[in-house]
């Protein structure tokens, strides 16, 4: 009995000295853009994510008008007695300020739904395209991690591409359709296959990148990249 109590206590410790956070105060220069509340652990507590546009220069650009390019963050805090501690940062899952063909139409959200960190993205890739990203994030196993997936892709005038994945499943959906401004022009059939694919392990929120990943798509000659 002894042994099982001292046990215990150990995993106690242990678990307090994984967990310990740090204070959280905004960085200089930084400015709020959105905000989220919700129990993601499910002890009954509501944590707070908030999403900041940093003055931090972004390692890439991709702004045709030469708005200036800067990095954002969020963090998830847990409130302890009275004072708001970083659990979790991330900056590479969110696009930087100036992504996009026109920035200043991109928009972002971030939400708990059903215990679950819910982060959708929208911005055009030309003065045509428009791409629509939306993450799903459960914490378990002591961690976050990617178990949904929507992506789609259109034009305003050509086709309408959607991806999804249930990672908890190894559902995949991808689905094409395509149209035409021109009456005249012969148009590609559309398709949709709904599959399961195997996943080695369900990827960390802080290891995933957009577009890090893939894999073969059955009867289709293109990847599916996620």
């Amino acid at each position: 009995m002894k042994s099982v109590i001292h046990f215990l206590i150990f995993l106690s410790v242990t678990n307090l000295s994984a967990q310990k956070l740090k204070n959280f105060s905004v960085p200089k220069g930084y400015t709020q853009i959105a905000e989220a509340k919700g129990d993601l652990d499910k002890d009954g507590k509501d944590e707070t994510i908030l999403v900041f546009n940093t003055n931090i220069k972004a390692s890439y650009k991709q702004n045709p008008e030469g708005i200036s390019d800067y990095k954002r963050v969020f963090y998830i805090l847990k409130k302890e007695n009275s004072s708001l501690k970083v659990w979790k940062e991330n900056s590479d899952i969110i696009f930087s300020s100036g992504f996009g063909f026109y920035p200043s139409d991109n928009t972002l959200s971030i939400n708990i739904k059903n215990n679950c960190l819910v982060i959708e993205q929208l911005f055009f890739t030309n003065s045509r395209h428009t791409q629509k990203y939306k993450h799903t994030f459960r914490f378990q196993n002591g961690d976050f991690y990617l178990i949904g997936l929507y992506d789609h892709f259109e034009d305003t005038c050509d086709f309408s591409f959607t991806n999804e994945i249930n990672f908890s499943t190894g559902q995949v959906i991808v689905d094409r359709e395509y149209s035409s401004c021109d009456d005249e022009t012969k148009l590609p059939e559309n398709s949709h296959k709904e599959f399961t694919h195997k996943f080695p392990a369900l990827i960390k929120m802080n290891d995933f990148f957009i577009g890090d990943h893939k894999f073969k798509i059955p009867g289709l000659k293109e990847d599916f990249v996620f």
